[in-house]
């Protein structure tokens, strides 16, 4: 096992790699890595501050002749994922990663590697490191706990960074410039009800479950249109709802409120002489929802069985509430952008119903690269479910980064890879969150590009970055220091 990384080119950037794999800084645990980089610039006598939030701030003056170039901040995040496999004895708090080459690509053993964004860290150092690199005047700044929350962006103040440009070195395909991004509104809602008795005699109970949809990430896979389990189960219960006296016991559907819903279940009470009736519906329900997400989806199953009886029911009051709201929730891909074909400009995601008995809580998340979008789009949401009732909280609250085909320093990339790798980068925007979205927010006037290497699985024991694209990215960034726009 070669764990030799400082062998590697470029050289500077791999050093300071192979050193960062040794300080533990899973999110919430950065204090050693903070010093670390405290300690760089003390030693290279880089001006530096550390603010409340956790972030590190270093300036450097431009070179000689350049200091009629814009200024750029780099920017990268400390922080990493801990992820190990299940037989794997480690310490995240405590253990060095135990990095390797494997190869053409570097890796970890048993654990998450880091290059997330660690590799950033590293190109960010080696920059101003090295004096006979040519740039202007240039800031960066190290981002704390960017994985689980981007609390070091939302928490950067703003008149901190001076510069005209940022470049955000956290993506994970080498040859894709990212250009947007969407930001994000939480939608929280409690509907509160008194349960009430469930019928003695002549009802059956059964349990309704949908089951098999693909899911996914409600950022990047919302524009394939699957299914979401939350608003198939609740289309099919309103129409049952029409055809027969319906008693619903309890909901429980979706997870997390970054994914769209694979699964959702209610479990509710007709007349037993329905019994076979609603059978019969839920079976021609699952041929309906098979038929139109046959595109995009392989596995549907929406099946009806007979359960145990529950004590307690929602009233019809607040039943017939609570199905309307759902089924008049917006769900999916509400706007695609204009300036970048394909790409989800807003959208929301029903993450999660369910109930305990005492109230229905219904949480949702607004995604949108256009802030005045994400916002009437959640507040559009926050109308429905207050019609039917339901308190409703609105939270933490981000800004998107929309497209801006016009940039200066895309123009300039654009040109810097072609001069370096004969071909254009693919320009891209994502319909996720990334720290560029919430820094453009405080600095509006930031002219702003993601890029990075090519890391594979991050976030799991797999992840892996390639050697290769390393060297491509670092020159890359090198070139665009020298031929940054002029102001």
């Amino acid at each position: 096992m070669d764990k030799n990384l400082k062998a590697l080119n470029p050289a500077l950037v791999w050093k300071h790699f192979a050193e960062i794999v040794n300080i533990p800084r899973p999110s919430h645990s950065e204090e050693k890595i903070r010093q670390y980089l405290v300690d760089f610039a003390v030693a290279h006598n880089i001006e530096h501050q550390v603010d409340e939030a956790g972030n590190v701030y270093m300036a450097k003056p431009a070179t000689a002749g350049m200091e009629d170039r814009k200024g750029i901040v780099l920017q990268a995040h400390v922080d990493m994922v801990p992820q190990k496999n299940n037989d794997k004895v480690f310490d995240f708090e405590n253990d060095p990663i135990e990095a390797y080459i494997d190869g053409e690509w570097v890796t970890a053993n048993g654990t998450t590697l880091g290059a997330d964004n660690g590799i950033g860290v590293a190109a960010i150092l080696a920059v101003l490191e090295d004096d006979s690199i040519e740039h202007g005047a240039i800031e960066a700044l190290f981002t704390a706990t960017e994985e689980t929350g981007m609390d070091g962006a939302f928490g950067l103040k703003e008149g901190i960074l001076k510069g005209d440009i940022l470049l955000n070195l956290d993506s994970e395909t080498e040859g894709e410039l990212y250009v947007g991004c969407a930001g994000g509104t939480d939608v929280n809602a409690s509907l509160a009800y008194e349960a009430v008795a469930a019928p003695a005699e002549g009802y059956k109970a059964v349990e309704i479950a949908v089951k098999g949809c693909k899911g996914g990430h409600s950022g990047i896979q919302i524009v394939c249109q699957r299914a979401n389990a939350n608003k198939l189960l609740f289309r099919l219960l309103r129409r049952l709802s029409a055809q027969m006296e319906l008693l619903i016991a309890s909901v429980d559907g979706g997870g997390l409120r970054n994914a769209i819903p694979r699964e959702a279940v209610a479990v509710v009470m007709v007349k037993s002489a329905d019994v076979q009736a609603l059978n019969g519906e839920v079976a021609a329900f699952e041929k309906l929802a098979v038929a139109e997400y046959a595109a995009v989806e392989d596995a549907i199953s929406i099946k009806a069985q007979e359960v145990a009886a529950p004590e307690k029911v929602l009233s019809c009051d607040v039943a017939k509430l609570l199905m309307a709201a759902m089924v008049a929730c917006p769900d999916g891909v509400d706007k695609m952008s204009l300036a970048m074909e394909g790409l989800v400009q807003t959208s929301n995601n029903m993450a999660r119903v369910v109930s305990d008995g005492e109230s229905v809580k219904v949480q949702t998340l607004v995604r949108s690269s256009v802030r005045s979008e994400k916002e009437a789009l959640a507040d559009s949401i926050k109308a429905v479910l207050e019609m039917a009732g339901f308190e409703v909280k609105l939270s933490g609250s981000y800004d998107g980064w929309n497209p801006n085909m016009q940039s200066p320093i895309l123009k300039a990339m654009l040109a810097s890879y072609e001069a370096l790798y004969g071909k254009c980068p693919a320009v891209t925007a994502i319909h996720a969150g990334l720290e560029c979205g919430i820094i453009g927010g405080k600095y509006p006037n930031l002219d702003m590009i993601s890029f990075g290497p090519t890391i594979c699985y991050p976030h799991s024991p797999d992840e892996k970055v390639e050697i290769a694209s390393v060297a491509k990215f670092y020159d890359f960034l090198l070139h665009t220091l020298k031929n940054a726009p002029k102001k």
